[in-house]
């Protein structure tokens, strides 16, 4: 094997490695989140739990605003092997804390409007600490150093569990103990991930540097209105079908979200993981082969995970949800195709990224966001549910396309045009299938053979995997 070759195959497992690691810090988070919910509808009323949400979820679109995004420049720069780790988190600290403190001055004003009531000292709490706990936590990300980045997931939520049970269970703090819970868990991570990445040594204000803070800021604000309009292209739809189909439907559709979850998660963990492996081969000769290969490999599993999730969706509705709820399977077919190619499109954001150019990422989204609304304008009135599943699809779907061509000017990605084309084509057929409602057992057979065509057509993915398996075991003899 020659020393490319070896290269080239560190790079892919490096890859795999990394998914792993972060699958094992995503994964429990994703779980402990839905354990709790029974815990905090017994033990808040839903006035306190509506609160509660509310102030979470306002937190949360907030946190890239008043912080600048800095975090996702502390990923970057720390990476970049030309630059003083020291310096750029020094700086990023004082963007943060700046940006805080900016939102302090106007406490008196909305204490004055009473908002958020006697929860508006727990909301600037949990402003803080996010913003802390993510600045930090990318840093560890930036060093490379990925278990600690893991270990820190799997950490926050024990704590988030274990506090959220000692302060509502035992102390009967109510909504207080709902906050204190997050706020300290995310403390705790803050305090672990400077332990282990020694964070607080290299912050000092001998470091601070006027230039570098404004080179962060060209790089992190572009990133505001991106993480904005994203979540807007996956939530707005709601308010267009509360709006023209009613309550109910909105229901369904709600349902119908539930589904692309799973997908969406693995890809979201290989995603993370991808970031570090694109920026740094970035600079390597032969990135453009490496990034074809590693998005011809996510667009195979991505598109053989929807084609099976096809053929089991009329099963799962039939079994699991009430009968009222069926019909909402309609929709979930072109919400599995939307989470795909929002995937690819993040794929792609990240050339952007590692090229250091991040107003592509702010105009691309803009274009999203516009032809979602459009979309959801027209199709909504017509097709209900299933015309929010469509818009969804196609604006991501054209993010990912605009992105592709805009990105070939850093990075000169190939696509496989006849394997992606044809997959789709396949996926197709299967919903053409599920519309056409065969006896079960015959749209069964149907669904199951197209989808054996599907791996046949992707066979590459099962090959490469094998080979990866082949050299690993001439290395361990």
């Amino acid at each position: 094997m020659s020393l490319r070759t070896g290269y080239r195959m560190n790079s892919y497992k490096r890859l795999i490695s990394n998914s792993f690691m972060f699958g094992v810090g995503n994964l429990g988070s994703k779980l402990i989140s839905f354990i709790l919910v029974p815990l905090y509808t017994y033990y808040l009323s839903t006035e306190q739990f509506g609160t509660a949400d509310l102030i979470m979820t306002t937190a949360t679109m907030l946190t890239p605003i008043i912080s600048a995004s800095i975090f996702e420049a502390v990923f970057r720069f720390v990476l970049d092997k030309n630059r003083v780790q020291d310096i750029i988190i020094t700086n990023s600290v004082f963007i943060a804390l700046i940006g805080f403190i900016i939102v302090c001055i106007i406490y008196p004003l909305l204490s004055f409007f009473n908002v958020f009531g006697d929860n508006l000292i727990y909301f600037y709490l949990i402003l803080l600490v996010r913003i802390f706990e993510q600045v930090f936590a990318l840093y560890a990300k930036g060093l490379g150093k990925v278990k600690v980045f893991a270990i820190n997931g799997m950490l926050l939520t024990f704590t988030t569990g274990a506090l959220s049970i000692l302060f509502l269970v035992y102390l009967d703090f109510g909504i207080a103990g709902y906050f204190w819970a997050i706020i300290v868990s995310n403390a705790i991570s803050i305090v672990f991930l400077n332990i282990m990445t020694k964070g607080y040594k290299s912050i000092s204000l001998s470091k601070f540097d006027r230039k570098i803070m404004k080179e962060l800021l060209n790089f992190s604000v572009p990133m505001i209105p991106n993480s904005i309009m994203w979540s807007l292209m996956n939530t707005f739809s709601r308010y267009f079908i509360l709006f023209f189909a009613g309550i109910s439907a909105n229901g369904l559709f709600a349902v119908a979200s539930k589904i692309p979850v799973l997908i969406n998660l693995i890809s979201q963990v290989f995603l993370q993981a991808w970031q570090i492996s694109a920026i740094e081969e970035y600079d390597s000769n032969s990135k453009s082969t490496f990034y074809s290969n590693v998005f011809t490999h996510l667009s195979s599993t991505l598109f053989i995970g929807v084609s099976v999730s096809i053929v089991v969706i009329k099963i799962i509705f039939g079994s699991f949800f009430a009968a009222e709820y069926f019909s909402a399977w309609m929709v979930v077919p072109f919400l599995l195709l939307g989470t795909v190619f929002s995937s690819f499109s993040t794929f792609l954001g990240t050339n952007y990224i590692a090229a250091k150019q991040t107003k592509g990422v702010f105009k691309t989204s803009i274009y999203g966001g516009v032809i979602s609304t459009l979309l959801n304008l027209i199709l909504i009135p017509f097709f209900g549910i299933v015309g929010a599943g469509i818009s969804s699809m196609l604006s991501f779907f054209t993010v990912f396309i605009i992105r592709f061509y805009d990105t070939k000017k850093y990075i000169d990605m190939n696509i496989k045009w006849s394997v992606f084309t044809s997959s789709l084509i396949i996926i197709f057929v299967q919903i053409g299938v599920l519309m056409v409602s065969l006896p079960k057992t015959a749209e069964f057979v149907v669904e199951s053979v197209l989808l054996l065509i599907l791996a046949i057509i992707n066979r590459h993915l099962f090959t490469s995997l094998y080979k990866l398996k082949q050299i690993n075991r001439k290395k361990s003899v």
